[in-house]
């Protein structure tokens, strides 16, 4: 898939897919950069893999810190309101708007009580951080499919939602011309994990819980079968990658010291383990 549009799934999906395109593309006539993160993006790249669904409660942004203004003034207009205590608590990092919800589900009820868009400012930061500044341009709509699985990857704690998306990534991927933002560029994945030995573990921690989830994630044995082939393609990748002295260093210290920083939770602001959903 090239992750261009979203065009099948549950009509609830499909509304909240719709509306963080049209943010994207309102803020793109205004010459502002943001791209859809989180499961949203996860299942725009698999559009039409059924098992890749899932629950979805709100749409995630990347963009950059020096466009906030920007950033405010399209989502106002698009008749969203800022809470500004989460870009004051974050110190510019993240922001939060709202508006009353628009999502009608097949009962004619609203899907929930407000439509949250959550904006992360230049860097995807969880337990590690990933610098999107210089990647937002690969991909017209969301992160390119490497940059979404990292920030899959790289969560400590992966919820089962984390490790869904990962691996339903994985095994889309496959088959991708390779290069292009909907493959997964594994030495630049490798290149991020051969600087940093905290960021290693994790992500190859959470790589291995998508192998064991595998069984249960409603894949079919042909795209079980793609999945492990590019995990074991991108774990090759990664320890083969010639480690940083502070790597190594840090390596024999292992899970002896804290290899990961804590997310605090904002009064509203992202969900409850700080990721993008």
């Amino acid at each position: 898939m090239d992750g261009s549009a979203f065009t099948w799934g549950d009509p609830l999906r499909l509304q909240m897919a719709a509306e963080g395109r049209r943010i994207v593309d309102a803020a793109r006539e205004r010459g502002v950069t943001l791209r859809l993160l989180g499961g949203l993006a996860v299942a725009t790249h698999c559009d039409g893999l059924a098992s890749c669904e899932r629950e979805y409660a709100d749409v995630d942004l990347a963009g950059l810190s020096r466009e906030a203004v920007g950033v405010v003034d399209v989502l106002r207009d698009l008749g969203y309101g800022e809470r500004d205590h989460v870009r004051t608590a974050t110190m510019g990092r993240q922001a939060q708007f709202v508006r009353p919800c628009e999502h009608v589900t097949a009962d004619d009820g609203r899907a929930h009580e407000d439509d949250h868009v959550d904006v992360f400012f230049d860097r995807f930061r969880m337990e590690h951080e990933l610098d999107l500044r210089d990647r937002l341009a690969l991909h017209p709509y969301t992160l390119s499919a490497s940059d979404l699985l990292v920030t899959k990857l790289l969560i400590t704690h992966a919820e089962p939602r984390d490790v869904h998306d990962a691996l339903h990534l994985l095994a889309v991927s496959a088959d991708a011309p390779e290069g292009g933002p909907a493959a997964i560029d594994v030495k630049y994945i490798a290149g991020l994990c051969a600087g940093d030995w905290g960021l290693f573990y994790d992500v190859t921690r959470t790589l291995q819980r998508c192998v064991e989830a595998g069984g249960s994630s409603g894949l079919t044995p042909e795209d079980l079968e793609r999945m492990g082939a590019q995990v074991a393609r991108l774990t090759g990748a990664i320890d083969a990658a010639p480690k940083t002295v502070g790597w190594r260093l840090r390596a024999k210290v292992g899970t002896r010291r804290p290899w990961y920083q804590l997310v605090e939770e904002e009064d509203g602001g992202p969900p409850e383990d700080g990721s993008a959903s």
